[in-house]
């Protein structure tokens, strides 16, 4: 069975040390104590995040929380291609089961888009909300895959302003594909990106598809439109797809190594 993994700080995987011993304590702590009740002696890995891996055994438990006695410390290196997933706003929580399944697929970022086709909107006091349950489901999504760098959310973005966003990242040597069933060009022909640590964006609409003004000022933007094959994918499913198929034909997932490797 593999080890649990829980969340630490950045602050507190800096201070590992081979031989010492660490705390996990506030709500990773208590999840660990007293969910899933471990004991001294179990195996235990601790990730910051940021793609610091620690890895030891249970030391002592105190109620609700727990040290654990180090045996590695591991900085694991960022993705060589790192993809970001634009996913438009959806309902009955698809956009959650995009990103949690993107992250678990390796995305490096999200970033929520409110498109003009977006049924549902982030407003007030909702916005907030929404955004804090995303940035949980990408933690939760990080520690089931067993992610060392867990992906960055960013803020919503609305209309027009994405187009901005595209030009910075094409402008910065990043490409941005957007997925759009009627494009003549298809996914697994896209290049793979030269540059280590490539920025890729893939843009996802929602239900009712991407509205044709905001396909043409994604392209004057500097997008690409790539289709993903002869069937129309869901706004939940078609990131993950695309995150997938191009794992694959750019020889991402060559090796049984994690996937931040």
């Amino acid at each position: 069975m593999s080890a649990s993994v829980f969340v630490v700080t950045p602050q507190v995987a800096r201070a590992a040390r081979v031989g010492g011993t660490v705390p996990v304590d506030g709500p990773e702590g208590r999840h660990a104590a007293q969910v899933q009740r471990l004991a001294p002696g179990e195996p235990i890995e601790l990730v910051d995040g940021a793609g610091t891996r620690i890895t030891g055994h249970v030391d002592q438990t105190s109620g609700k929380s727990l040290t654990v006695r180090v045996s590695e410390v591991v900085t694991e290196p960022e993705p060589a291609v790192r993809f970001t997933l634009v996913q438009a706003l959806a309902k009955g929580d698809r956009d959650d089961l995009a990103i949690q399944t993107a992250t678990e697929l390796g995305v490096s970022g999200v970033v929520p888009w409110q498109a003009r086709n977006c049924v549902v909107k982030w407003r007030g006091e909702r916005a907030g909300k929404a955004h804090a349950k995303w940035r949980e489901g990408l933690i939760s999504a990080s520690k089931q895959s067993r992610r060392s760098w867990h992906p960055a959310l960013g803020e919503l973005v609305v209309g027009n302003a994405l187009a901005q966003r595209i030009q910075q990242v094409v402008a910065d040597g990043g490409v941005v594909l957007v997925l759009d069933a009627d494009a003549p060009r298809s996914l697994a022909d896209v290049p793979k990106p030269v540059a280590p640590g490539a920025q890729v964006w893939l843009v996802v609409g929602p239900e009712g598809g991407i509205d044709p003004s905001e396909l043409a000022e994604f392209a004057a933007a500097g997008a690409q439109s790539a289709h993903l094959g002869p069937h129309v994918l869901r706004t939940s499913t078609a990131g993950p797809a695309a995150l997938s198929a191009l794992s694959v034909v750019w020889g991402l997932w060559g090796r049984r190594d994690r996937l931040d490797a």
